[in-house]
């Protein structure tokens, strides 16, 4: 086979795979979408999702750096997303220690202070927290809350409830939440959990 067709052919290829990605270039592609969701967060000081994957640049400082080894790489299943960092809360959430944003290169986590973190919101879902069932007390997602009294306050020393503009959505809660029913995410819902930021 001659150069000419063996390029030819090489190039069929690289077309046959780049052109469901470029094909509208839209977000909704499998490869192009965010891995970010329920209880998948960035880490803190995150710019926006959009212009998130562009700017880290996958040197994997901030997954060094963190204590307590709550930043993972995503996997190459995460398409354009492979290599940048995301915490898992559920399984380790971030403890808030903000070494992470001290040392990456690009500005895709900015320096932040930790009462100023926003990497989501945490969200009781009364109807299965058992704070919130009349037989039941619980003040565990309280007791664990690093920004306790600010974050998450207990309504008449009983039932928590979140202080929408100061919870920095770092997931010690979720994890520490003794609810577990078989119908969530990953097979487990919790009582509380964390939706990222818009």
């Amino acid at each position: 086979m001659d150069d000419a067709r063996r390029n030819l052919i090489k190039s069929l290829a690289g077309l046959a795979i780049l052109a469901p990605l470029s094909a509208g270039c839209s977000r909704s592609h499998p490869l192009l979408s965010s891995p970010v969701r329920t209880d998948r967060l960035r880490p803190p000081g995150a710019v926006a999702e959009d212009t998130f994957t562009g700017r880290c640049i996958r040197c994997g400082r901030c997954m060094e750096v963190c204590p307590y080894h709550c930043i993972k790489p995503l996997d190459v299943r995460e398409g354009t997303s492979a290599g940048t960092p995301i915490i898992a809360v559920r399984k380790s959430p971030c403890f808030l220690c903000m070494k992470c944003v001290e040392v990456c290169p690009t500005g895709a986590l900015l320096p932040i202070e930790m009462t100023e973190t926003r990497m989501g919101l945490a969200i009781i879902d009364t109807n299965v927290c058992a704070a919130h069932q009349p037989e039941t007390m619980c003040r565990t997602c309280y007791s664990v809350c690093p920004l306790r009294d600010h974050a998450i306050e207990l309504v008449e020393f009983v039932t928590p409830r979140i202080i929408d503009d100061a919870c920095t959505g770092c997931g010690i809660c979720v994890q520490a939440c003794p609810v577990e029913l078989g119908d969530g995410p990953d097979g487990i819902k919790k009582a509380i959990r964390v939706e990222p930021k818009s």
